[in-house]
This record gives structure tokens, sequence and C-alpha cells, in this order.
């Protein structure tokens, strides 16, 4: 909701007079919140409904956190614009205050996401790491309850909520890398609505699709899904770009990295290195070991 009222502020603003209507809509990502993503369909259960009242012309626009967004787009519908990128890093809440270094052995951790699973155990091996789902209340109520240790959270969606306080810590590369697009909002309409495409289209930021594009290449090339513990993520300079991108086992028993910095222009042919070279250091063989295991219903 956040969201969405965010783009509606900001399309008011670029068009003055534009009527704004909000159609809130609980996903089936919303409803299920006793089970892990990857036990249930992954990213796309936060799209089905909103994706239909677009197709049925019951909305014109849907606004998603791209990281929640398939890199297959839905006949008919198109995710080209994406608003200027806010904090893309993961954070860590502590009820004591303590630091991810500093949580004694045996602390409880809760995250869902295995991406995030996957750097806890390969840090901090002596963690006990449980899953943790809800929506940003939820998760601090039960993190304030003592259910849990600590916690980790995008601080994109803490910041844009005004919890930014609740941080003790912020991690981010080199040690810990956040999820292809996280941070990012994107606006998705009706492939045809050239009358709506023209009303959005002023409130696409340059940097952040191309950000979005090569984080997304590298994510298509190794299969990314919520049952790949998977981090891209793409920083640009002046006139050059860094990309890197960590495959690993959710256990963080393996955990491999790749990373290449060129010409802004070259991004995407880096992009496509930098997954050749993960793929090359065995990431095929880590991505198709946990798609055979969710195929035989293994954790």
């Amino acid at each position: 909701m956040w969201q969405a009222n965010h783009v509606a502020g900001l399309l008011r603003e670029k068009h003055p007079g534009l009527e704004v209507e909000l159609l809130p809509m609980v996903t089936r990502g919303d409803m299920i919140l006793d089970r892990p993503l990857a036990m249930i369909g992954g990213k796309g259960l936060f799209l089905k409904e909103l994706e239909k009242a677009l197709l049925a012309a019951e909305a014109d626009i849907a606004v998603h956190s791209m990281k929640d967004v398939p890199v297959e787009q839905v006949p008919g519908l198109v995710v080209d614009v994406m608003l200027e990128r806010a904090n893309p890093f993961d954070a860590l809440l502590s009820r004591s205050g303590q630091t991810l270094s500093e949580l004694p052995a045996g602390a409880c951790v809760g995250t869902s996401s295995l991406r995030r699973q996957c750097q806890l155990r390969a840090i901090r091996p002596d963690l006990s790491v449980k899953d943790l789902r809800g929506n940003v209340n939820t998760r601090i109520r039960k993190l304030n309850e003592g259910d849990y240790d600590a916690i980790v959270l995008a601080c994109a969606g803490l910041e844009r909520l005004g919890m930014g306080h609740f941080v003790t810590e912020t991690l981010q590369p080199p040690k810990w890398f956040p999820a292809a697009t996280q941070g990012t909002i994107g606006i998705q309409c009706r492939a045809e609505d050239n009358a709506v495409l023209e009303l959005v289209e002023p409130l696409k930021d340059p940097e952040t699709v191309l950000r979005t594009r090569v984080e997304r290449t590298v994510a298509t090339a190794l299969q990314g899904s919520c049952q790949v513990p998977l981090a891209v993520f793409a920083e640009l300079g002046l006139n050059n770009i860094r990309i890197s991108a960590m495959v690993g086992m959710p256990d963080g028993s393996s955990i491999l990295h790749a990373e290449r910095e060129g010409a802004s222009a070259d991004a995407d042919s880096l992009a496509a290195a930098v997954a050749e070279d993960l793929l090359g250091r065995g990431a095929g063989r880590i991505i198709q070991s946990l798609n055979a295991a969710e195929g035989s219903g293994q954790p």
C-alpha cells in the first residue's frame, strides 16, 4: 500500500489534475503465511491477482516490488518503468542491539529467504536460523515478543514505513549481497495502453532500469527462483558498472561468487560474463541439485 500510494502521489505531481484511485487487493502470497515461499510457488504469488485485474481492465497499472516479479512477462502486460531505486540492502534487527558478529552462539535468527538463510549460515554456522513470514509489523512484533533473537528484513521496506530506527546493522557487500532488484519499484501496464504508458513514462529512472535489466539478466541465466539462494547486485559509477553475484546452498555449505567491472555500455555482456563465471565454477550443479530436491519434495 505504501508503494501504491507513493506512485499515486508521483503521478499526481507529474500530471496536476489527474485522478488516481487505489484498488487494494490481497494476493495469495499475502494470505499464505504458514509456509516458506519456496514451498508454495515463489515470487509470482504476489502478482497473479493484480495481473488478472490489469488484463480485465479493472485496473490501469499495478505497482510491484521488482524482487517479486518473475523475469517472464505475462503476454499483454509490460513492466518497463522503474522508479529510482531505494536502499537495496538487507537489515539485521536484534532485540539485544548486537550485530551479526556479536550475536551469541545458538541465537535464533528469523527469515524465510533462502538467500538470507544461506548467507547467515555461511557467516555464522553456529546460529539457529528459522522461517519467518508476515508483514513488517508482524515480523517486528514476533521479534519483540521473543520468538527470535534477531530477524533480517529489507532496508527499503523499513525506511518506507518510517521504521529505519529498528535497524541494528546494515548487511551489505562485500560480505553480504542483496536479492536482484531489491529496493526497486516497478509499474506494470497493459502493453497496448498507450495513454497509460505515456502517463507513467516520466516516473522512469534510467539508471535503475539499467541496473534492473542487468541483475535480471544474471538471475535469468542462473534460473533464479525462490528455490535457489541467489544474489545479484549492480553498482553504477560515472561511466562504469560493477556486477556481483552469489549462488549457494541453503545450508551455507557452499557459496560461489563472481564479479565483473567495466564500461556501462558493456553492461549486458558483463552480466552474461558473471553468469558464465558462476556456471563455470559449479553453480549449475548447485541449481540442478536444488531443483531436483524441490521436484521430489525434499526440503
